[in-house]
């Protein structure tokens, strides 16, 4: 029986700082699909485009959206966390990432994962059809990589802030879906640090980008991004 995707919503509506919204039918962020979905009225389902953020460890072989004609990318935001990831990173980067909190794993995303956060940025910018973007739970990868979407296109950090913590919402669906698909151990209880959507984790990721002498655009433009992905982001996702 079909359902609606856990923590599926559309990022259109939201406010920019230059009085402008997103448009909708755009960009789409959700927990992971599966391939009897449907979408919830008003969400243009399946999308043209999806960008998988999770590990290939996670993801199998094949995407339960494959085989509805949509594109699908994979672009790995952890992989460095795998002892056999294709990132090479600082050992003690990733000591933080494994054992410092969610807001250590945003911010060594930041450090580990740039290109693979300029790749979801040029996908977004270039593709014409509605982009889905999602990992597992649609929280912690998702998250930061919509954050930068977001704040490229100029969206107010407080409208970027709520759209994150409205995840909690979907929590307990996002769980139902991973119980069933085998991430999680069902027998054994998810951690706090799992089910917690820290306002902190995401406002230190957003201090980076603030404090960046070109804001979020010129933090992607220094980890390898051009202006047409900057300029194609903005173009795509404002009124």
């Amino acid at each position: 029986m079909s359902e609606t995707v856990p923590n599926l919503r559309d990022l259109g509506g939201l406010p920019t700082e230059d009085g402008a919204t997103t448009t909708h039918g755009v960009l789409l962020r959700s927990a992971m699909p599966s391939a009897d979905d449907r979408g919830p009225d008003g969400v243009r389902w399946p999308p043209s485009l999806v960008l998988d953020l999770r590990s290939t460890a996670e993801s199998g072989p094949s995407h339960p959206l494959a085989a509805s004609g949509a594109t699908v990318r994979q672009i790995s935001l952890l992989e460095a966390l795998r002892p056999d990831g294709v990132q090479s990173a600082d050992p003690q980067v990733v000591a933080r990432m494994a054992t410092g909190g969610l807001q250590s794993l945003y911010l060594g995303m930041l450090e580990i994962a740039r290109h693979e956060l300029v790749e979801v940025a040029r996908q977004v910018a270039s593709h014409d059809g509605p982009t889905l973007v999602h990992c597992a739970a649609g929280k912690d990868r998702t998250g930061v990589a919509v954050a930068m979407i977001l704040r490229t296109a100029g969206v107010s950090r407080d409208a970027v802030v709520k759209d994150y913590l409205a995840t909690g919402a979907a929590m307990d669906a996002v769980l139902r879906r991973l119980h069933l698909s085998g991430p999680i151990d069902p027998r054994r209880p998810a951690p706090a640090s799992y089910l917690a959507i820290p306002q902190d984790a995401i406002d230190a990721v957003l201090d980076v980008w603030d404090s960046h002498a070109g804001g979020t655009a010129g933090w992607l433009y220094d980890a390898g991004a051009d202006a047409r992905v900057i300029d194609g982001l903005r173009g795509r996702l404002v009124d």
